[in-house]
Order: C-alpha cells, then structure tokens, then sequence
C-alpha cells in the first residue's frame, strides 16, 4: 500500500472512520533488543539472555520488551503517512493500549491504522488513530490501541 499523503485538515477529514495503510515488516533482533534494554537500563533476562530464555521462559527464546514494540510506532506511522503544511506534530497520549502476545526476538511485526476521530480544534487536528501492531504468522496482536496527535497545520 502507498503512502497517503495529506496537505489539509479537510484532506484529513476524508479518512474518517477508514483504515489508512499498512507498514512493511520489520524483524525485531536480538541486537535492537539489547540496544533497547542498554538504553532503558532495562535489562531482565526474558529480553536479553539467550541461554537461559532458551531453557526457562516459556517462549524458549527472548522476547521483545512491550515498551521497543511501542516505541516503533513512529518508524512505522512514517511509513503509512504523510501530512504536509504542518508548524509541528505531537503525540497527545495513549488510550486503551493492551499488548496481547510477546514478540519474540526475530519475529516480524508490521503496524496497521484507521482514523478513529478527527476534531478541528483552530487550525490544529487532535486525530485519534487506532492502531495494531501484528506479528507475522499470528492472529494475535503484539499491541493495540489509539494513539493521539496533534497536528498543527500551518
């Protein structure tokens, strides 16, 4: 699916209630994983040891932290839009956001949206997306919620 482009809160106003795209697939590594644990001082054996995730966790094998899944929600939002003529955009918060099945290291995860709301507040958008971040292979979501944006058109 192409990326959407969008130059005008009316432009945005049209994608009410309709799934937006898609992302491609991203593998999440053992690698980005530690990267991730050694930034957030987050280190817990079920994401960063191996070995032993091998033998005691039941996923046999390590698992992605809820929190890297979350935070690639911008890499992936990137990829399915585009809103031109902006002064800024920025995250609003969080609603209903529930994390139904561990990605594990070197599982594939891609993100799907839909514009669950749009209000015209002045010249800025406060845009609720709701969101699923899938694994590749399961029919259960890694992540899902809405996601709130402001977008503040110039």
């Amino acid at each position: 699916m192409s990326k959407v482009v969008i130059n005008s809160y009316e432009e945005f106003e049209k994608l009410l209630g309709q799934t937006i795209g898609t992302s491609e697939w991203l593998e999440v590594t053992q690698e980005r994983i530690n990267q991730f644990a050694d930034a957030t001082l987050d280190h817990q054996w079920i994401h960063v040891d191996v070995e032993r995730a091998k033998t005691e966790s039941p996923f046999k094998s390590t698992i992605v932290h809820g929190y890297l899944t979350l935070s690639l929600l911008p890499y992936f939002w990137n990829q399915i839009i585009e809103v031109n003529n902006l002064k800024m955009m920025v995250n609003y918060g969080m609603d209903k956001m529930r994390f139904g099945q561990a990605v594990l290291s070197g599982q594939r995860i891609r993100l799907t949206a839909a514009l669950h709301s749009l209000v015209n507040l002045r010249g800025t958008a406060k845009a609720e997306i709701k969101f699923a971040i899938e694994i590749e292979g399961q029919k259960k979501k890694a992540l899902e919620g809405i996601a709130t944006f402001l977008y503040y058109f110039n």
